[in-house]
């Protein structure tokens, strides 16, 4: 199994998109990116720990790919918004990738550089690239939100 790290805002919608793939093992909610330890939705949503709100995606490569999560990833959220994806704003609602080694770095920066060379989108792309650091669940009430709450809807 490997794992991937997003961050496209809204981490409940995130979740909900890619916990339904085949392949896709497990999902987890959670902050990470940010310059303090052990921090809470309440810190995050202050957008002063520098943390994403982001989806940890345990995955098996023999079913799904990691170019197939890219994929998605640019689908489902706007990454030409820089800390905003629709209602939601500030930092901790940046699109960024977080790689977990270098052949996910080379894949995400060659994923970005075919978007503009076919000028996918009308604006830059900001999606940020970063090495992945740790990564602190979020707490419990936010994992499988939609699941528990029968909600669709998170700014996306």
């Amino acid at each position: 199994m490997e794992i991937a790290i997003f961050g496209a805002g809204c981490f409940w919608g995130v979740e909900a998109f890619f916990e339904k793939f085949e392949g896709v093992i497990s999902t987890r909610v959670g902050y990470t990116g940010g310059h303090i330890q052990n921090p809470s939705y309440e810190h995050v949503k202050t957008g002063e720990t520098g943390h994403a709100e982001a989806v940890k995606i345990q995955y098996d490569p023999a079913v799904i790919s990691y170019t197939e999560l890219l994929n998605t990833f640019f689908e489902i959220h706007d990454p030409t918004t820089q800390n905003r994806q629709g209602i939601d704003i500030g930092n901790q609602y940046r699109s960024v990738i977080f790689y977990t080694d270098a052949k996910q770095q080379y894949l995400a920066k060659e994923k970005i550089k075919k978007l503009e060379e076919k000028a996918v989108f009308k604006l830059p792309i900001v999606t940020e690239i970063q090495a992945a650091s740790t990564f602190y669940d979020a707490e419990e009430y936010h994992q499988k939100y939609f699941q528990k709450n029968g909600s669709v809807a998170c700014g996306m």
